[in-house]
């Protein structure tokens, strides 16, 4: 039984399937550092993460996907989903082993199949992001936004916001993942934070400080939860509804349901 041992980085998953064809081997399983090793399991060929093969398997499969295909497989990723190794390299192999075009559309396969939902997983997270940010301005007239998705959908959405609020500095920051997205009003940057327990926030719950908070925000956050109070019309309350809507692992980032 070949297993496979990989960084979990999408690098070294490409660079287990240039392993795999270059050692004429089609593994068992793919296995993230760390985790436990199946019964009866040959010793385990570890994964030297490669730039230079996961580039060329890469530029491989653009010559038989789509750019929805490679969209596809560049978005699952993002869900930092476990069970997505296994399936994302086997449809990667069948890429090159069948060597057809097209293999993202076959929602028949079972490997395809559970990209293809992953990615949409994200792709809802996103979307749900792009809804749900709430920003609170600082006294320097920096806006600031904590989040914590399920999915790292940073990626996805910061050009929404470069071109929504381009003339505003504003930071969004992802508290499960230690780092965000600072943009002065021309460039966004990265940016992560050496000491947490020191910013002018609280990750928890996204508060910033009241000494940094400006007072013109601290006045449209009560006007805000007042106003989300006032249209709520008690006999027509959908607890369900609401809860679909607007899922309640968001609530503790948002102004009307954080006072």
């Amino acid at each position: 039984m070949n297993v496979y041992i990989f960084d979990n980085t999408l690098d070294g998953l490409l660079t287990a399937v240039f392993d795999s064809f270059f050692l004429k081997q089609q593994p068992e399983y793919l296995l993230a550092e760390g985790e436990q090793l199946p019964m009866f399991a040959d010793e385990p060929h570890r994964v030297v993460t490669d730039s230079e093969k996961a580039e060329r398997v890469w530029k491989g499969l653009e010559k038989y996907l789509s750019k929805e295909g490679m969209h596809m497989i560049s978005v699952s990723w993002l869900s930092e989903e476990r069970t997505l190794n296994q399936p994302l390299f086997n449809m990667i192999c069948k890429v090159f082993r069948l060597k057809v075009k097209g293999l993202e559309r076959n929602a028949s396969d079972p490997d395809v199949l559970e990209v293809r939902n992953s990615c949409r997983r994200v792709l809802h997270e996103q979307l749900r992001m792009k809804q749900f940010i709430r920003f609170q301005k600082a006294k320097d007239g920096t806006y600031l936004a904590v989040v914590s998705p399920d999915h790292n959908v940073l990626p996805l959405i910061i050009d929404h916001f470069q071109d929504r609020f381009n003339d505003q500095p504003w930071i969004i920051y992802d508290a499960k993942r230690h780092y965000g997205y600072y943009y002065d009003g021309k460039t966004v940057i990265r940016v992560t934070f050496e000491d947490e327990a020191s910013v002018p926030f609280d990750l928890s719950n996204g508060k910033m400080d009241a000494d940094v908070l400006s007072e013109n925000d601290k006045l449209f956050q009560d006007l805000w939860r007042t106003y989300f109070k006032a249209i709520c019309i008690k006999e027509r309350m959908n607890p369900k509804k609401q809860l679909s809507d607007m899922p309640r692992r968001y609530w503790k980032y948002m102004t009307e349901k954080n006072g």
